[in-house]
């Protein structure tokens, strides 16, 4: 099985869903995934952002606040053929050459409120309908987690990755956790997750279990989040650091410190935000986040290889 970093489209086309997990963990610990929001205006015309992360090191692309009722690309109208609502997932992948997948929000009507909260569309919430209709659409992977004001909690997440489960089997890849507050109090005493909040994501069928990447929220220090993954693993999952704070538009030094910390925790997957301007992180700022956990060599083939290839 090749390494997620060495993979090419063709390779993608083909994985299941265990394929591609072996395919990140044989990757020891330099897979990047980043983030895009779909529904604003790409970073400059002519393209979607999924194509900008992609073009600048990614190797997983996660559309953010996608509406599966709802379902839209900016960027893919500038496409000479009009793409079809049910093919709009399929022709990101086919641009990107990468596996795509969306965040879908477990909203708790329960929630400890920290701040006001947005009332978030149906399409974007995790239900048993919502779920079905990633699948149909033809997702490679279902984030389940809480944009800001949203809601989300860790009761939410555990309930929402065993009706994933439930309902897809082992048909797409399941990543759960809070990587900020949500607009909620803390979950647990030691912040967002602890070790007993990461075991049962995983024992309730997540294949890889986000934490707070180290230094992007209180707390997160490097011997804390090195507990996490530990944990996460020992239970046979993996492990996805994020930023998911703004930090993503930082400086090089920040994002390099960060990303080496990551990298030091034991984090399988990378997970960059797309807080920057137009709903992506600035792509310089993706490109050496990829050099520092794997160096110019593997950052500069990712980057150059035609999706042809």
């Amino acid at each position: 099985m090749k390494r997620l970093l060495n993979c090419t489209a063709s390779d993608f086309a083909s994985m299941n869903k265990d394929e591609l997990l072996q395919s990140i963990q044989a990757s020891e610990g330099r897979t990047m995934l980043a983030e895009v929001v779909c529904s604003t205006t790409p970073l400059y015309p002519g393209l979607t952002n999924a194509e900008y992360v992609a073009a600048f090191g990614a190797d997983l692309v996660l559309l953010n606040v996608f509406d599966v009722d709802k379902p839209s690309v900016e960027g893919l109208e500038l496409l000479e053929k009009k793409v079809e609502t049910n093919d709009i997932i399929q022709t990101v992948k086919e641009l990107v050459g990468r596996p795509v997948g969306i965040n879908l929000e477990p909203v708790d009507i329960h929630a400890n409120e920290l701040e006001t909260l947005e009332q978030l569309p149906a399409g974007r919430r995790a239900t048993d309908n919502t779920i079905q209709k990633a699948i149909g659409l033809g997702v490679d992977f279902i984030c389940l987690t809480g944009n800001p004001k949203t809601g989300v909690s860790n009761d939410a997440i555990e309930k929402a990755i065993k009706m994933v489960k439930k309902i897809a089997g082992d048909k797409i890849l399941i990543i759960a956790g809070k990587m900020h507050g949500a607009g909620t109090k803390i979950d647990t005493a030691e912040g967002l997750a602890d070790n007993v909040s990461v075991q049962r994501f995983v024992q309730a069928g997540a294949d890889i279990v986000l934490v707070p990447g180290v230094g992007t929220v209180p707390g997160a220090t490097l011997s804390k989040t090195e507990r996490l993954i530990q944990a996460i693993h020992n239970e046979g999952a993996l492990a996805l650091t994020t930023i998911g704070t703004s930090q993503e538009g930082s400086t090089v030094e920040t994002i390099q410190n960060i990303a080496l910390y990551n990298k030091m925790a034991g984090a399988d997957v990378h997970h960059i935000g797309d807080a920057g301007l137009h709903g992506i992180a600035p792509p310089e700022n993706i490109m050496n986040y990829s050099i520092a956990i794997r160096g110019k060599r593997h950052t500069y083939t990712r980057m150059a290889a035609s999706i042809k290839r």
